[in-house]
């Protein structure tokens, strides 16, 4: 197939990725066939559905690289599932009886696309999946090349998703500053809530690179300044049981001699617990047009923080989130190499007609290729047993009890 123009979308939630594989993808077009033409779709599925577009044009391509240095996307991002037809009618985006499928499938058609580069999470890239089956059943060829954006690092089979290091490391700068606030009063509680919803990978790779930073520093025990008060003492994720009186009789104990208890939380630990807590009472917990609870209105790092504060005695409670902090961050080293050779790969796929999602696939030896869609899913638990978090959480002195241990 002879790709005359190429179609780019950022989609979901932002991760420290987006403008930079923007760039990555528009650099290495013009690097080896400039004669593509590129367009931009603006907010994800929003813009293609309103055909809202913009060309990237000589300049566009010729500074490209400017792109690198930011977080957020350029283009704009949105959550919008193209399945869902009531959503898409209650926003405007289509007219009631449309097809959201059909709508965005003809605007493709109407704009030329040969190639779609979408760039998110699951849902992004399996709603591209649908796009590019759709088409195929009416006539039109599109190959659709995704690419893996989440913080959460839970797309299954992908071993690293982009501009989740570079998240873990703006979580951890974050706690710092966070937990410089542990004698602010006597008795302190201190939560740090980190984006995850099913998968503990952010929490726990947060805390470990906030404890190299420990590792780092020097300390003045005889006025004060321990690495036991500013150390992490407990780190809460969805794939490990939590009994609470447990913990907080072990975390009493770091209260009554240190003067303060560091919690680093992901945002997803207990959330069915605290869904069936307030849908007991009564109470409407809001969902996203993917099905998904609102975490931020549900505020567990709240509900974590009721809990523990009377068993631990604290005077003070604190609980901050960093996860908008960290995911509209401009990508570190580690994640500007991965966003280069998965967008060299992606724009290679893209002109020999190879549909799929870049990234190493753990079913097939880490090997760096294009994944059929069919394989790729969201939800991908943390595995605890992996060494560097069983030492964490030895070092915290924290039992290591999977979820679902009798």
């Amino acid at each position: 197939m002879s790709v005359r123009r190429v179609a780019l979308l950022t989609a979901g939630g932002f991760a420290p990725c987006l403008s930079s594989a923007v760039g990555g993808l528009i650099e290495r077009y013009t690097e080896i066939a400039p004669e593509i033409e590129i367009i931009a779709y603006q907010h994800g599925y929003h813009g293609l559905l309103r055909g809202d577009k913009v060309v990237v044009d000589d300049e566009a391509r010729a500074k490209a690289g400017v792109l690198h240095r930011f977080g957020g996307s350029p283009i704009g991002n949105s959550r919008v599932k193209l399945t869902n037809a009531k959503d898409c009618v209650k926003r405007g985006l289509v007219q009631e009886g449309q097809d959201p499928l059909h709508v965005a499938a003809e605007q493709l058609k109407a704009d030329g696309v040969d190639v779609l580069h979408t760039i998110g999470g699951d849902d992004t890239n399996t709603t591209a999946a649908d796009l590019a089956a759709y088409l195929h059943e009416n006539g039109y060829e599109l190959t659709v090349v995704g690419l893996p954006k989440t913080i959460d690092n839970d797309v299954v089979p992908i071993k690293q998703s982009l501009g989740a290091w570079t998240a873990a490391e703006e979580a951890a700068g974050f706690a710092v500053n966070v937990i410089g606030e542990h004698r602010s009063g006597p008795r302190m509680l201190i939560v740090h809530e980190v984006m995850g919803r099913h998968c503990g990978w952010l929490t726990a790779a947060a805390a470990a690179e906030y404890r190299k930073w420990l590792d780092r520093q020097e300390w003045v025990p005889s006025i004060g300044l321990t690495r036991e008060r500013w150390d992490v003492h407990a780190v809460f994720v969805p794939e490990l049981a939590l009994d609470i009186d447990a913990e907080a009789a072990r975390l009493r104990t770091i209260m009554d001699e240190q003067g303060n208890v560091n919690i680093f939380l992901s945002e997803g630990a207990g959330m069915h617990e605290i869904v069936a807590q307030l849908e007991a009472a009564g109470e409407t917990v809001e969902r996203d047009p993917f099905g998904h609870v609102k975490l931020d209105t549900i505020n567990p790092g709240q509900w974590f923080a009721q809990q523990f504060a009377d068993k631990l005695g604290a005077e003070k409670v604190m609980v901050q989130k960093s996860g908008y902090y960290s995911r509209a961050a401009a990508p570190n080293a580690e994640d500007l190499r991965l966003i280069k050779t998965m967008t060299d790969l992606a724009v290679e796929c893209a002109l020999r007609a190879e549909s799929g999602v870049i990234g190493h696939d753990e079913e097939d030896d880490d090997r760096l290729k294009a994944i059929a869609f069919p394989r790729i899913a969201g939800g991908k638990a943390f595995d605890v047993s992996q060494p560097w978090f069983v030492a964490l959480l030895e070092g915290l002195g924290q039992p290591l009890v999977p979820a679902g241990t009798p």
